[in-house]
Order: C-alpha cells, then structure tokens, then sequence
C-alpha cells in the first residue's frame, strides 16, 4: 500500500467524517473505497462486461467468412447494389 496526501474542502471533508462515523470506518477507508469503486469497478461489474463481450459474434465462427457475415448484415443495402452494378 503506498501512502498519498489529498486536499479536501471543507463541505466534503465534513461530509466523509460523518459518513464514516456512521458507518464506523475511517475517513481514509471511505476514500479508497470510492476511488476502487471508480476507477476499477466491482469484480462482478468486471465479471459481466466480460461475459456480455465474450461470444457476442457467434454468429461469425458459423459463417463461411467475415465477408458473407457482413452480407447477411447488409442485406437490401448499398453493397447489393455495388453487386450488381
């Protein structure tokens, strides 16, 4: 753990020493839980993001390739018209 000094104003100073009584932890605590909260997210935040990416194109390993995928996605479009011009 590394040691860091921030400067809080007044208003929110007052506000996490009171937030912290309540909750019985420290000012310090409250912070680097807010910061983990921001900045990497809840480990089962993290766990979904991946699971909504992992296998969003299945459709592609079934296809004969990427460029029949991205007919099938253009049907009716410009490309069919470049086709047959």
């Amino acid at each position: 753990m590394r040691r860091t000094q921030l400067y809080l104003d007044d208003q929110l100073w007052s506000a996490l020493h009171a937030r912290a009584s309540n909750e019985k932890t420290t000012v310090s605590e409250l912070v680097r839980q807010a910061v983990r909260e921001k900045y990497l997210g809840s480990r089962e935040q993290r766990r979904l993001a991946m699971q909504s990416f992992v296998g969003s194109r299945k459709a592609l390993a079934h296809a004969a390739s990427a460029t029949e995928e991205i007919r099938n996605l253009r049907r009716g479009s410009r490309l069919d018209r470049l086709e047959t011009e």
